[in-house]
């Protein structure tokens, strides 16, 4: 496997998250400066929003208008054309836990999913669902069972999600039916069945994988940032490792192909994912390198 060398693209932040390629710029979210942020041209970062309640997953609807997931409170929030955010779908009733990634179809059916348990204040794990989320507002469970589902992806075709399972040692996918609902999971990568161990270090301990953000390239094949592993993985469907870029000693929390011919291989980088740590350091930051099979999908 080629030995990549990483560039910093943006530094100097708490955690990054949630990278998107859109419009020939890098966007994603600083949890907790609270911050939805854009890399310009010429290497500056912009802050385009402020979400209070902490961002997570970014898209875009038909007409343009950004999508923005406010994790703690659990609501999607949309950006109006002059800068306001208001909220698009309040879906906390429908979560287990805090909301988190997303990813809005080129129809603007969004899908979101959330933590499930009280990750931070050391719960036990549970299994949680994924929302849809209309381009309406109205939303609804369309998936129940998953390992803290996090980065998701939609195949090329409109037709297949494929979504992480951070404590689940596994990579899922669903037919996505004519009305936004989704078909019965399966499996598109299992590295191994954890059970129904409660603890969360131990579910660590035992998995192979630690799948957070996922990215879609041309062959089909997906990009995951295998978190406490410190390192990103290119895999085929099935489980084939295909690819492999360190950030050691840090840990990767999302991924995201893009640049100006979808080749760039964007990481969210920090020492780990403690949120009293994080808040309290700037020494989150994006990197980037050069990978040889371009973007496809949404997002």
């Amino acid at each position: 496997m080629p030995n990549r060398k990483l560039r910093i693209v943006a530094d100097g932040f708490t955690f990054t998250e949630g990278p998107r390629w859109h419009n020939g710029e890098l966007w994603f979210v600083d949890f907790y400066t609270y911050t939805v942020n854009k890399v310009r041209s010429d290497g500056s970062v912009e802050t385009v929003a402020k979400v209070e309640q902490q961002p997570s997953g970014l898209g875009w609807l038909p007409d343009g208008r950004m999508l923005v997931v406010s994790m703690k409170d659990r609501r999607v929030l949309r950006q109006e054309p002059n800068g306001t955010l208001v909220e698009h779908a309040n879906i906390h009733d429908l979560c287990g836990g805090h909301a988190n990634d997303m990813v809005v179809a080129r129809n603007g059916r969004a899908y979101v999913g959330n933590f499930g348990f009280d990750l931070m204040g050391g719960a036990d794990h549970a299994t949680t669902s994924i929302v849809l989320v209309n381009p309406d507002g109205s939303a609804q469970v369309v998936a129940e069972g998953l390992s803290f589902p996090n980065g998701m992806v939609i195949t090329e075709d409109d037709n297949t999600l494929i979504v992480n399972e951070l404590f689940g040692n596994k990579l899922s996918a669903f037919d996505i039916l004519e009305d936004g609902t989704l078909g019965p999971r399966r499996d598109w990568a299992n590295f191994g069945d954890i059970g129904d161990e409660p603890n969360i270090e131990k579910r660590l301990g035992t998995a192979t994988i630690v799948p957070d953000g996922l990215a879609l390239d041309a062959e089909g094949c997906v990009w995951i940032a295998d978190c406490t592993n410190q390192r990103a993985l290119r895999i085929a469907e099935g489980g084939k490792i295909l690819d492999e870029v360190s950030v050691a000693p840090n840990q990767v929390f999302a991924v995201a192909l893009g640049g100006a011919e979808g080749k760039t291989l964007f990481l969210c980088v920090a020492p780990d994912f403690d949120e009293g740590n994080r808040s309290a350091a700037r020494e989150g930051y994006v990197a980037a390198t050069d990978v040889d099979v371009p973007h496809a999908g949404t997002p």
